[in-house]
């Protein structure tokens, strides 16, 4: 391995150990506190954390933008997405949510053609529909429940894949942004805009958290911060084909919680559909 990839991968790997311990505290809160509640402490908590490093990097210029549209359409549009996989995290076996998540990448070519006219490969439309072949192999299993139970699970599903796909247009908005704004001044105003746009919705559905409460609400917005710009520094210092295959570490991390916390198997369905999402990830990324 090329010693200059050392650390970006380091750090893709670390975040997604930030990723799998927010998405673990997520459904061990979920059992107590609404999805709208957490949604909204997630995102204002983490502006204290994000608004002293602009202030440090940048001074108080640092929060001046010319995309500010674009800032409030990515936030209106990422809380809803976080709002789906918040809500599916507390509800569905632990290791699966996550694989509706990463299904994320298999939706932003959709939009990029549709949006920014960006013409993709042949490849890349195989491994949409191979990622989507291992989605519907890991929902098979919930068609042979009973009627409700089946359509109380697939709705689960869809769900998930909303927000994936409002999870790959968000990300689409920040392409359209161009390579203008510094990532923490995008994370800022991300947690502004999904804070206000969630703390209506939060109000309406409020659980109090107790002490210990706010005390993981607190972690789960500083792991998803670290996440955030570990995740940022790998891709600003090495090529995303060279080191993005390393965020499907997410899913050890995840199978090895599920089972660790909550007594989650690892189904066949949930292992061949994971290796189809992965290989489509993998193809997906080599064509970029």
């Amino acid at each position: 391995m090329n010693s200059s990839l050392a650390l970006p991968i380091a750090a893709i790997i670390g975040g997604e150990i930030c990723f799998a311990i927010m998405g673990a505290l997520i459904k061990y809160m979920s059992a107590d506190l609404s999805t709208e509640t957490i949604v909204f402490f997630r995102n204002s908590l983490a502006l204290i954390i994000i608004i002293p490093l602009i202030i440090h990097q940048f001074g108080f210029t640092g929060f001046k933008s010319q995309q500010m549209h674009l800032h409030l359409v990515r936030g209106l549009i990422g809380v809803s997405a976080m709002s789906c996989f918040f809500y599916i995290l507390g509800r569905m076996h632990f290791t699966e949510a996550i694989l509706l998540k990463l299904c994320t990448p298999f939706f932003i070519p959709l939009i990029a053609a549709l949006w920014l006219k960006e013409i993709s490969s042949a490849a890349t439309w195989f491994a949409i529909i191979l990622g989507f072949i291992g989605v519907c192999i890991i929902s098979e299993p919930k068609l042979q429940q009973n009627m409700s139970a089946t359509f109380d699970a697939l709705s689960l599903v869809g769900i998930g894949l909303l927000g994936a796909c409002l999870a790959a247009l968000a990300k689409v908005t920040i392409r359209k942004m161009g390579g203008g704004e510094p990532a923490l001044r995008t994370v800022f105003y991300f947690g502004l805009f999904a804070s206000l746009a969630s703390l209506p919705v939060a109000l309406q559905n409020w659980s109090e958290p107790s002490f210990n409460q706010f005390t993981l609400l607190l972690t789960l917005a500083g792991v998803a911060t670290l996440g955030q710009l570990l995740v940022t520094y790998a891709y600003k210092r090495a090529e995303a084909g060279k080191i993005g295959q390393y965020t499907y570490t997410s899913l050890i991390f995840t199978a090895y919680i599920g089972w660790a916390f909550w007594g989650e198997a690892i189904t066949l369905a949930i292992f061949v559909g994971s290796g189809f999402i992965v290989a489509a990830g993998l193809i997906n990324m080599k064509v970029k």
